[in-house]
């Protein structure tokens, strides 16, 4: 018996004209799909007058799944996987699904569609020919204040995702470590009917969104560091803190002089400063 093959299938992120031919015919054709919502997706299908039978497929469930869809690829049948919107394995668990059939040498196909980050970046204005995508930053606590910290010194775009009730937080971090005046386009219900791109600064928005609640899912699109700027590590700046206190500096003056030197926020800085102990 042939082995069967799974379908990484691409599905609109919003506007349901964006799904492609190709998506179609190979949705009608598998034995099977795997949905991180089958009730999303078979919204889509209805639409789409589809009635290939569906089984959920998402974080929760995954390694109970795993083996089932496994044993049906074996047993010769075709699975497209989909997520709730854009390509399946970004930012959601298909990819362990993907990296199993490699390892079960089960063929996979990938049938391209509309990407929330490709799609944000191309209407950013932003360099986009290298670029850092990042996912949701941790909710919080240290793995957040680290992850913030590693992108301090990034050169490339930054594209990340926010849920709208994060969002004033998220530019609030942002500003304090990658700098109020930072350039970000926040992308908003792309594809759909209330599609918003809103591009400025990272302090212009913070006062945007203060006067304007934030409203469904957000593409974030932001300013790599400035290439002419000394990148240091945290030790090094400390040095640089310690060597401006030493010379009779305030931690306030010594943190706005290397802020103008770097491409650090003051804030950071001043937050470093406050670890040292001022010369006696």
């Amino acid at each position: 018996m042939a082995i069967g093959t799974l379908y990484v299938v691409g599905t609109p992120i919003g506007n349901l004209e964006d799904i492609s031919l190709r998506a179609i015919r190979i949705l009608n054709s598998v034995a099977l799909i795997a949905a991180e919502d089958t009730r999303h997706t078979g919204k889509l299908l209805q639409h789409l007058q589809i009635a290939t039978p569906q089984l959920s497929y998402y974080e929760h469930n995954s390694r109970s799944r795993l083996p089932q869809l496994l044993d049906r690829l074996h047993q010769g049948q075709d699975i497209a996987l989909v997520t709730d919107a854009g390509m399946p394995g970004i930012a959601d668990p298909g990819y362990e699904l993907v990296q199993a059939c490699h390892t079960a040498a089960i063929p996979v196909v990938p049938v391209p569609g509309p990407s929330a980050v490709i799609t944000a970046l191309s209407a950013a204005g932003l360099p986009c020919d290298r670029f850092v995508f990042e996912g949701f930053l941790p909710s919080k606590g240290p793995e957040r204040r680290e992850r913030l910290q590693a992108l301090q010194t990034e050169r490339r775009t930054l594209v990340l995702y926010e849920a709208p009730h994060r969002l004033l937080l998220t530019l609030q971090d942002l500003a304090a470590t990658l700098g109020a005046e930072r350039t970000i386009v926040t992308a908003r219900e792309l594809t759909k009917r209330y599609e918003t791109l809103w591009r400025g600064t990272v302090a212009a928005a913070i006062a945007h969104y203060t006067d304007h609640t934030p409203q469904g899912e957000f593409t974030l699109v932001i300013a790599g560091a400035e290439a002419h700027a000394p990148m240091l590590s945290e030790a090094a700046l400390k040095q640089e803190l310690q060597a401006l206190l030493q010379q009779g500096l305030s931690r306030s003056q010594a943190s706005r002089q290397l802020a103008a030197q770097t491409a650090y926020p003051r804030r950071h800085l001043y937050q470093l400063a406050l670890t040292l102990e001022t010369p006696g």
